[in-house]
């Protein structure tokens, strides 16, 4: 993810099965720092306007010191994004439970993901959908994120290297979209591969410029609304080199 409040295709990457929550290599990773996330989660979380219980549940469960460069750890609970290579950020805590609020996660969802990142949002999905689908065009990005998230045993993730602005079209629909970097507009893609009844939460503005986080739902006859939640920095959201025929 990118905020402020600042993500020909290549090879998919499997990361397994599911009930990854209670691994080993799970629990082990998410028993340290169990204070700092608590703090985050009462102080950035709970008193602002994050009241949904699982998302809470799912913030303070994933170990986000694993998600950032080892030199930034100490400040990997603060209310700010940070670096983590490459032009990218892992945004605040706040933003990411926002936006995972807002989208309202169920048991049974599938989401999709554009612009993975370190994998933070990715993992923070996993424990609260069936199945996340994830793109970073960033190919040393979607490989490091990959091998995290192995590494603590997520096994309903599968990450992708490619144009995120393209969506998966071959594994929509999907119940929940969520969208980490910021285009211009909502790329068309995205939103024919929403499900009916699906919400697609994306933040839109130009580079540098003013942006908005908005809310996209579609219902079960295709009808789509949207509104506007917040004002956002997010980085760009990158795109491959367009072919002569402008696709």
């Amino acid at each position: 993810m990118r905020t402020t409040a600042v993500p020909a295709l290549l090879p998919v990457l499997l990361l397994g099965s599911c009930a990854w929550a209670g691994s080993p290599a799970w629990q082990q990773a998410a028993g340290g720092d169990e204070a700092a996330r608590e703090r985050m989660v009462v102080r950035q979380l709970q008193g602002r306007d994050i009241t949904d219980r699982r998302v809470l549940d799912a913030m303070r469960a994933v170990p986000r010191h694993l998600f950032v460069p080892p030199g930034l750890r100490d400040r990997a609970y603060d209310d700010t994004p940070l670096p983590i290579g490459h032009g990218q950020t892992i945004s605040q805590p706040y933003i990411v439970a926002l936006m995972t609020q807002l989208v309202r996660p169920r048991p049974t969802d599938r989401a999709l993901e554009i612009g993975t990142g370190s994998g933070y949002q990715a993992a923070i999905l996993a424990r609260l959908v069936r199945e996340v689908y994830t793109i970073e065009i960033v190919e040393p990005l979607a490989r490091e994120a990959e091998a995290r998230l192995r590494t603590l045993e997520v096994g309903n993730v599968t990450v992708r290297t490619g144009d995120g602005y393209r969506g998966w079209p071959e594994r929509a629909p999907f119940d929940i979209v969520v969208v980490t970097a910021a285009p211009d507009h909502l790329p068309p893609a995205l939103l024919e591969q929403l499900a009916p009844g699906g919400r697609l939460v994306i933040p839109i503005g130009p580079r540098g410029g003013s942006q908005v986080l908005r809310l996209f739902e579609k219902d079960r006859e295709g009808r789509v609304a949207s509104h506007d939640v917040a004002p956002v920095l997010f980085v760009p959201l990158v795109r491959e080199p367009r072919a002569p025929d402008g696709r």
